[in-house]
């Protein structure tokens, strides 16, 4: 197992180690590059993404589970299938309310993430 590289052209996600980033929060950098990066964040049930901004613009897709998040103060539950903008420097987070995982993609990439 390792950690994925910058500019890495293949990445196995089951080849990639993951960081718990905070209780019951897992995160896989996946794939990225200086203009692009792709994350995986596997939440288990009441787990908490804090509310939080950042100089990227952020797509998230919802690849499993059920998630209340809240964006620049409006809050929806969300669920398989569906995807959340979240555009540079607004405020931002969740609660998992059925074990799940998110798949983010920031641009540019987010260099605190690796």
């Amino acid at each position: 197992m390792a950690f994925t590289e910058k500019n890495q052209r293949w990445v196995f996600n089951s080849e990639v180690d993951g960081r718990q980033t905070s209780e019951g929060v897992t995160r896989k950098v996946l794939a990225y590059c200086d203009e692009l990066m792709c994350a995986e964040h596997a939440f288990e049930t009441g787990a908490t993404g804090s509310v939080h901004s950042h100089p990227h613009t952020q797509i998230t897709y919802v690849a499993e589970g059920a998630f209340e998040f809240t964006i620049d103060g409006e809050t929806k539950t969300v669920r398989r299938g569906d995807t959340l903008l979240k555009q540079n420097g607004v405020p931002h987070g969740c609660v998992c309310v059925e074990k799940g995982i998110l798949v983010d993609f920031f641009t540019p990439m987010r260099e605190t993430m690796v």
